[in-house]
């Protein structure tokens, strides 16, 4: 059964629309909002290549049970129009292959899906029992093992390894302080890092405490409206204001580039470059490249505070996690040999 369109005065007016709209994209952070057209991109596409109509709105239920289908099968040796469009993807550079997608990047797409739903302020086809049962069915029948966004955490051990190959240098002042920051405030991300600019560092209390107060505009789970406030103390601290004053930061991006005369630029980071400046640090340890990704900060911290007998929540105060279930996965990957617990008898 379709969806029945919204009767004419139930229906926005063009201007409310817009508003609405202009609402969403104010607030929500601009990785959602990348995600989010990249999804529709990758929708549109396939709509069309199966189709042969563009997106409808709100869409058919059979449109939206159909993608569910084709994006719940390995479609390598099934050959028809499910295996063509995947095809048309492919060449376009939408889709990578004809393997069942992970049953995380489905979700993904249908959440961008229904997004736009409610932007629009309409019914998505989503919420329809038949499109839910078909959706649990293919996550179970695609279920594969959850693959960890970073090959390994970067413990205390490894952080220390990475920090030993920072000299004095605005470079090397530069890479300690974001590897201390993105570790010392709770593992952040990339994005998180990169965002960061002067203002959001306040040392009123470093020279008394040696403490630095660093507020995150935007997360994942907080907006500008609900902006944390994250601690860092110690060697961490020392790092960011060592980097602050040595390279004459008073306001702007507090993470640079840094030219080949070693002078901070004006502009900031892009997001990418944690990736980048933790493979060099990586291969001067004398580690392999790919031995972490940026998200090996995120993972290390919670690994760590797992391994120091941290409570769960206390560490979840500074990671910012919204579920206690996914923090708790962390702490569940800690060896049991090295687990706190086993030491309760000395």
């Amino acid at each position: 059964m379709t969806a029945l369109p919204l009767p004419a005065y139930a229906a926005l007016a063009p201007e409310d629309e817009a508003a609405l709209s202009a609402l969403y994209k104010r607030g929500t952070p601009a990785n959602s909002l990348r995600a989010w057209e990249r999804d529709l991109a990758y929708i549109s596409a396939w709509k069309a290549a199966v189709f042969g109509r563009p997106l409808a709105w709100p869409e058919e239920e059979r449109v939206a049970l159909r993608f569910v289908l084709d994006h719940t099968v390995d479609l390598t040796d099934k050959a028809g129009n499910a295996q063509d469009a995947a095809m048309e993807l492919i060449a376009i550079g939408l889709r990578i292959s004809l393997a069942c997608p992970a049953p995380a990047t489905l979700d993904r797409r249908i959440a961008s899906w229904r997004a736009f739903h409610r932007m629009k302020n309409l019914a998505s086809p989503f919420e329809a029992p038949l499109l839910k049962q078909a959706r649990a069915k293919g996550r179970r029948a695609a279920a594969r093992p959850c693959q960890p966004k970073s090959p390994r955490p970067v413990t205390r051990d490894v952080l220390e390894q990475l920090l030993a190959s920072c000299d004095g240098t605005l470079r090397g002042l530069r890479d300690r302080a974001i590897l201390m920051l993105g570790f010392g405030t709770g593992g952040r991300r990339r994005s998180e890092i990169t965002n960061l600019y002067r203002e959001d560092i306040d040392l009123q209390d470093y020279a008394a405490k040696g403490l630095i107060w660093v507020r995150l505009l935007e997360t994942k789970t907080t907006g500008k409206s609900d902006a944390p406030r994250l601690p860092l103390k110690g060697r961490a601290a020392r790092a960011v204001a060592g980097w602050i004053e040595a390279a004459v930061i008073t306001q702007g991006p507090l993470f640079r580039p840094i030219s080949q005369s070693d002078r901070a630029l004006p502009r900031k980071l892009s997001p990418d470059a944690i990736r980048v400046i933790l493979r060099h640090r990586l291969g001067l340890a004398g580690l392999p490249p790919d031995y972490a990704t940026p998200h090996g900060l995120r993972a290390g911290f919670l690994t760590q505070a797992a391994l120091d007998g941290a409570p769960l929540a206390a560490a979840m105060k500074l990671s910012l996690h919204r579920s206690a279930i996914q923090a708790q996965k962390y702490y569940a990957d800690v060896e049991i040999a090295e687990n706190p617990a086993t030491d309760l008898l000395g």
